[in-house]
């Protein structure tokens, strides 16, 4: 009982205006993976798919012994170590539905366009964004309304992700904020010897995808452009967790995930290392959409596909409690990020006009 009414007071202020406190935070980062499921996040290998033919695991068996064990917390743990050993202690973390700790989405397309621009923009588009085609997003995005609150440059807002079609999802005004996604070259003059290097080397090491790069230059052009260019607001969008998905190749969805956690090690370990960004930095991690439950739906989503609405998110930073994994915790939503974000950054997010989320408040 005492447990429960922790976290009651936890999230007793997660709807409603209360006048937010002083907050630490001056940068954010938000990261997403692409369809990330909940069941991998929160439990590791699925037993239900690590022996199956059907979801390509038959050449795999040494990843299979590696990321198997009977304890789902332990599973968990193998699959994303750094995750789970030391971010989430550090933060929350929700979207377990075994633990009632929802978070799900509020379009009804459940598919990734609609998802991502339901995270930037705090509403669901039902009448503009409908699918995934490369539409000009037809709202400003917490991005851009971001850098007009705080009076940033440019540079000061950036994007980075593995699918081309971010170039329109993350501004409603082209130019707006600084995107680079897909197989897009880096405008000249180069910002660093290493980013010219990454922008040369995305050509030649190449996916099975035309629309969608390795995540290793994503991850690592925008690692280097937080260096280089110490942006207050940034959005990392990695994407090979969902293709890889599609393919029905489950041993590289997990070696994606593998990889997901490598760089959030790399990129906490940075924040922390650098001032400027130590004590002042609040990662936002989450994904897009969920994926169906079964061997026949889990490469799947969309709006007839049974759990693609089911989410999950971690927020980690000076503001943040270092509560864990919730349980027993009231629906948070997708429309929820981009007013958090707001909040995070002492913006009221009632000026954004047209908001439906509310800030997940866990002081």
């Amino acid at each position: 009982m005492m447990r429960r009414c922790v976290w009651l007071v936890v999230v007793l202020a997660w709807v409603g205006a209360a006048e937010a406190a002083p907050k630490h935070t001056q940068r954010v980062i938000l990261v997403t993976a692409d369809g990330l499921r909940w069941q991998e996040l929160f439990s590791g290998i699925d037993p239900m798919l690590m022996k199956e033919k059907e979801a390509g695991m038959q050449d795999a068996p040494q990843l299979r012994d590696r990321l198997w064990s009977d304890s789902a917390v332990e599973r968990r743990r193998r699959l994303m170590p750094f995750f789970w050993t030391q971010l989430a202690p550090r933060g929350v973390v929700l979207g377990n539905v075994r633990r009632n700790s929802p978070v799900r989405v509020t379009n009804a397309y459940r598919v990734s366009y609609p998802g991502y621009s339901e995270i930037l923009t705090g509403r669901a588009q039902d009448d503009a964004v409908r699918g995934n085609d490369p539409i000009q997003n037809p709202v400003q995005t917490v991005l851009e309304f971001v850098r007009q609150k705080l009076s940033l440059k440019r540079p000061d807002v950036a994007l980075f992700g593995s699918w081309a079609t971010f170039d329109v999802i993350g501004e409603s005004r082209p130019g707006t904020v600084f995107i680079n996604s897909g197989f897009r070259e880096l405008p000249a003059p180069p910002l660093s010897t290493r980013m010219d290097e990454l922008s040369r080397l995305q050509f030649q090491v190449l996916t099975p995808w035309r629309e969608v790069r390795h995540d290793y230059i994503t991850f690592e052009m925008a690692l280097e452009y937080l260096k280089s260019q110490s942006p207050r607001l940034a959005y990392i969008a990695l994407g090979e967790t969902d293709d890889w998905a599609h393919s029905k190749r489950y041993d590289r969805v997990l070696e994606a995930i593998e990889y997901f956690d490598r760089s959030l090690e790399t990129l906490w370990t940075w924040v922390q290392a650098t001032p400027g960004w130590k004590d002042a930095t609040t990662l936002v991690i989450t994904t897009d959409h969920g994926r169906g439950g079964n061997l026949d739906d889990w490469p799947s989503h969309g709006a007839k596909v049974a759990g693609a609405e089911q989410i999950w998110l971690a927020i980690i930073g000076p503001d943040t409690p270092g509560r864990g994994e919730a349980a027993g915790t009231p629906p948070a939503f997708q429309r929820d990020v981009a007013p958090t974000i707001l909040d995070l950054l002492g913006i009221d997010y009632r000026q954004y006009k047209g908001v439906e989320g509310r800030p997940i408040r866990l002081d």
